[in-house]
């Protein structure tokens, strides 16, 4: 097998779910071209994936237009087979486009849309629950990994392989803080995915008082007022971060001694690159969608919540106001302190 297609356009924490499938085929296909079909704005990150040859843009047009015009550069690929992590119809219909002599998906079960299964020559069944089914235990990573039984690859354990690089904000947080630093992620797409900006705060300035930590609280687009409101609640023990690219994510979880997040890209980020991790999770189940270390801890109402993977709440309350303050900092107590063991 000589050239391969990955289409996965989005977003930016299923890319990072995606990463050990192309680590996986480079492993088993050494000399293989590896391509990989991304939505421009995702780009950045797998900019920092060193075992991929070619990023292909899908361009952010309407009308489905930025779609159409990739297609001859695909066809140009000649790609032996072409692999839909994504399960839509528009990645799938991308992937038929390309011409790979085979293009593989996921079973209906496990589809996004359903009428993505036509586009597919080979599926992969990962078993009887779906995509969206609670009794899902696995972990997408471990799902996406399954697709590679159809090219004859068993996967071992997931790599994560994302470059180092310069950054300009983590020397910023290094000067004002230190060496040593929490990052709070409060944003999140979904709005009942986001615990308060003032538990948030509470948290910060607790964990400086137990931990001797300070906070450095990351903000996204549109996000910065959030991070500020955490920032005001923490009694000094927070700072809002600098703006951050990708590759600054990267780098401050890298050198975090903790991240606490709901599930969003940034804590996906951090768990790839191996940072200890106290998760806060309603509408998603963290099974499926959690941290991966077993040391790793999430505070979940993922088993009384009944909005599962709706992006706003049908309650009047969220469940995620039923976590308090107290609670996450148990958990992180626990975390560090099973760090400061391995540390030790």
């Amino acid at each position: 097998m000589d050239r391969i297609l990955i289409v996965r356009l989005g977003a930016l924490g299923d890319i990072v779910h995606a990463i050990p499938v192309a680590a996986a085929l480079r492993r088993a296909f050494p000399s293989a071209r590896i391509d990989w079909l991304v939505a421009g704005k995702h780009r950045p990150l797998l900019d920092l994936v060193p075992v991929i040859d070619r990023r292909i843009i899908v361009p952010d047009r309407p009308l489905g237009l930025g779609a159409i015009g990739v297609i001859p550069e695909l066809r140009r690929g000649r790609y032996d087979i072409a692999l839909d992590l994504q399960g839509l119809l528009k990645s799938a219909s991308l992937a038929r486009s390309s011409g790979a002599a085979r293009v593989i998906g996921f079973a209906s079960s496990y589809l996004r849309e359903r009428t993505a299964r036509p586009f597919y020559t080979d599926v992969y069944d990962p078993g009887s629950a779906g995509v969206f089914d609670k009794s899902e235990s696995r972990h997408v990573v471990q799902v996406n990994l399954g697709l590679l039984e159809r090219v004859g690859v068993t996967a071992g354990r997931p790599e994560f392989p994302l470059a180092s690089v310069e950054s300009e904000a983590s020397r910023v947080v290094e000067r004002q803080v230190g060496p040593r630093y929490a990052l709070i992620n409060p944003g999140a797409a979904w709005p009942n995915k986001r615990w308060p900006p003032e538990r948030f705060g509470a948290l910060a300035a607790a964990i400086r008082t137990r931990h001797g930590l300070r906070s450095v609280v990351l903000w996204g687009p549109g996000e910065q007022p959030l991070a500020d409101a955490v920032v005001a609640a923490s009694s000094g023990a927070a700072m809002v971060s600098p703006p951050t690219s990708v590759a600054d994510l990267v780098a401050l979880a890298r050198g975090a001694a903790l991240v606490v997040s709901g599930d969003t890209g940034p804590a996906h980020i951090a768990a790839a690159v191996g940072a200890p991790i106290v998760g806060i999770y309603g509408p998603t189940r963290p099974s499926r969608n959690g941290p991966w270390l077993p040391s790793d801890i999430t505070v979940s109402r993922d088993g009384v919540c009944p909005c599962h993977h709706l992006r706003t709440c049908r309650l009047s309350t969220m469940c995620l106001m039923d976590i308090g303050v107290d609670e996450v900092l148990s958990a992180v107590d626990r975390r560090l302190a099973v760090e400061q063991t391995r540390v030790s």
